[in-house]
C-alpha cells in the first residue's frame, strides 16, 4: 500500500489521533511516521514519555546529514507499539523545534525511503501524519509520493471552509508537479454535514466518516488502555477497506497496458 498521508485543514482536530487509531487497528504491518514539522505528540501523549533517550525522525535527520546512514539507522529509531511483534511501529516526530531545521531539507529523502518500505521483506505500509500545511517547511515531497492523501476535517461549516483552502492548495501543488490524479480524498471526523453534502461542497470524494468518541480520543492522546470495541477503533479499522479499495483501483489504472483501453473500445 506504500504511503498513506494524513493532513489537517487549518484548525481541524484529530489527525494524530486518527493516524494512531488506524495504525493500531489495521491488519497489515504498519509504520506510523510523525512528519509534522510542528512536532510529534505520540511519545509524550499516548506513550506517556516512557522511553529513555532521544528517538525518532529528528535523530535520523541529524545522522543522515552527518553520515548518510538512514538505511542502517532507521529501524533502531522505531518504537514497537505492540511489542514484541514489530507489526505496528512508530517513527516519533521532532520533539525540539531546532530538530525541524534538520528534517525539512530531507523530506524528499524520507519520501523515497518510505516508498521503498512497501517492497521490503517484510513489507510495511507507512501511515504519515503530516500535520497542518500552514507551517514552515511542510512535507510536500511526502504528499506527492503518497499513494493516497486524506484531508482530515470536521464536517461543520467553519472547518469545511478551512478544508476547502487546504484541498485547493494540494490540488494546485499536485497539478504543478504532475502528481497522478485520484490520490486525494476527504476523511470526516465527528458529526455535522452529511458525506454527500461535504463531497458536493468541496468537489472531492469522502472516503469515510469517523464517529465522535471523546473517551477513545482521550486515551489515544494521553495514554491508557485501548478498547478495540469502542466506536472510534471500530470505524478506524473499517477504514482500511475503502482505503485499500481506492489504492487497488489506482494501482490497476496506473499499470494498465498502454493502448489496452483503445483496443477494447475498438472491439
Amino acid at each position: 500500500m506504500a504511503i498513506i498521508a494524513l493532513v489537517a485543514a487549518k484548525g481541524s482536530p484529530g489527525v494524530t489521533t486518527t493516524a494512531l487509531a488506524c495504525t493500531l487497528s489495521w491488519h497489515h504491518r504498519m509504520i506510523l511516521a510523525e512528519c509534522d514539522p510542528a512536532g510529534g505528540s505520540v511519545l509524550a501523549g499516548y506513550l506517556g514519555g516512557a522511553l529513555d533517550g532521544p528517538r525518532g525522525i529528528g535523530e535520523l535527520a541529524v545522522g543522515e546529514l552527518r553520515d548518510g546512514n538512514l538505511e542502517s539507522a532507521f529501524w533502531s529509531q522505531l518504537v514497537d507499539l505492540d511489542a514484541p511483534k514489530r507489526e505496528r511501529l512508530l517513527l516519533p516526530g521532532v520533539v525540539d523545534p531546532v530538530q525541524a531545521g534538520s528534517v525539512v531539507p530531507l523530506w524528499q529523502r524520507f519520501a523515497d525511503f518510505f516508498t521503498d518500505l512497501d517492497r521490503g521483506q517484510p513489507a510495511y505500509d507507512v501511515l504519515v501524519d503530516c500535520g497542518r500545511l500552514q507551517v514552515v517547511g511542510p512535507p510536500w515531497p511526502i504528499l506527492r509520493a503518497a499513494a493516497l492523501v486524506l484531508v482530515v476535517t470536521a464536517a461543520h461549516l467553519p472547518d469545511l471552509s478551512s478544508a476547502q483552502a487546504t484541498v485547493r492548495a494540494i490540488e494546485r501543488d499536485f497539478a504543478e508537479h504532475r502528481v497522478p490524479s485520484g490520490t486525494l480524498r476527504l476523511l470526516l471526523v465527528g458529526d455535522g454535514h452529511s458525506r454527500s453534502e461535504v463531497s458536493r461542497a468541496l468537489r472531492l470524494p469522502v472516503i469515510a466518516q469517523l464517529p465522535h468518541d471523546p473517551r477513545t480520543a482521550e486515551v489515544l492522546s494521553h495514554g491508557g488502555t485501548i478498547r478495540a470495541g469502542r466506536p472510534l477503533m471500530r470505524a478506524a479499522g473499517a477504514l482500511e477497506v475503502p482505503v485499500r479499495s481506492v489504492l487497488d483501483r489506482r494501482r490497476a489504472r496506473l499499470t494498465w497496458p498502454a493502448g489496452q483501453g483503445v483496443i477494447r473500445n475498438a472491439l
